[in-house]
């Protein structure tokens, strides 16, 4: 297996993505609590190359060139296991990967935006998710441990210039954490500056598998629930993304199959789910079912019960 490219793999936010590991594993700016592949021993915000454009352009030319066309990825995907913007050869990347005609994403945690030699390149891409996990700096510290020379606001604020000229698909992502960035304050801060971003979605995540730290644990149904309605009420729309790759709701008839798909992406509404459940001509002793083996959960938002799908529990 070619270790600079890897899939094509599902995924629902960009179908059938094609990965490109443009950055060895584990260097990154951040050194994330909940980073699944653990603690971060080469945290970096030096820019550099790290390998040779021609051999990335290659592995992606051979991987396509090997796969029938009804299994050509939608993208071509800038998300390594570390921060895809640490290369300095990015534009260079982005530009040469343009010749297969497929569309670029780039998942990246945002920090190296103060660059110039990142920003415009970004410019580029079709897709873009940008990690915000708090707008408080203590928060930000705690939760994501950047590199000592990082500064928070001008993250911040390159994150706002950016939105402002990109004209492709910008989304956010927010891993919401017990403890740490999940009191309604906070939920009520991040909403509000993603507001001003005009973003496409904004992802509400969640860890589902063990940290770097052990003590970390993702925030519950009813958090995620509430963040969901704070950010409707800001007009953003919003999606869960709690590693579920389900597909998204199309009505079956079959209200488990239905109420579960629809839930791994966001919560629903009482009257919703009765009206579904009408719809799939049952009875509320399924609803009753799923509830008593734990597989959905109810919180309670703005006046109006809201039904959500379990969150996996952690796996190692």
């Amino acid at each position: 297996m070619n270790k600079l490219i890897y899939g094509p793999v599902p995924s629902r936010r960009l179908g059938k993505s094609l990965g490109v590991n443009n950055i060895p594993y584990k260097v990154c700016s951040y050194n994330c609590v909940y980073c699944q592949i653990g603690e971060v021993p080469g945290q970096t915000s030096k820019i550099k190359s790290f390998y040779n454009t021609n051999e990335i352009i290659k592995a992606v030319e051979e991987k396509l060139t090997s796969l029938p066309k009804n299994e050509m990825p939608d993208y071509l995907s800038l998300v390594p296991d570390g921060e895809p913007t640490l290369e300095k050869n990015l534009d260079t990347l982005i530009d040469r990967l343009k010749q297969f005609s497929i569309p670029i994403a780039v998942i990246s945690n945002a920090s190296m935006l103060t660059e110039s030699s990142v920003f415009n390149p970004l410019l580029k891409a079709n897709y873009v998710s940008l990690k915000i996990d708090s707008v408080t700096e203590s928060i930000w510290k705690t939760i994501n441990r950047p590199h000592i020379d990082l500064d928070f606001n001008e993250i911040l604020d390159s994150i706002t210039r950016f939105a402002k000229l990109y004209k492709n698909y910008l989304v956010t992502e927010t891993m919401f954490i017990k403890d740490y960035n999940d009191s309604e304050q906070e939920i009520a801060s991040i909403a509000k500056f993603i507001k001003g971003l005009n973003v496409k979605v904004a992802y509400l995540a969640v860890p589902t598998r063990p940290g770097a730290c052990k003590n970390i644990e993702p925030a519950n149904e009813a958090t995620l629930t509430k963040a969901y309605g704070i950010f409707t009420e800001n007009g953003i729309k919003s999606e869960f993304l709690t590693g579920y790759e389900g597909n998204e709701f199309s009505s079956t008839g079959n209200f488990e199959n239905d109420i579960m798909s629809i839930t791994a992406v966001h919560p629903m509404r009482e009257d919703a789910v009765l009206a579904l459940l009408n719809s799939c001509n049952t009875t509320e002793k399924e609803l009753k079912s799923l509830l008593e083996t734990g597989n959905l959960k109810v919180a309670h938002f703005g006046g109006h019960n809201f039904y959500s799908r379990r969150f996996n529990k952690f796996k190692e």
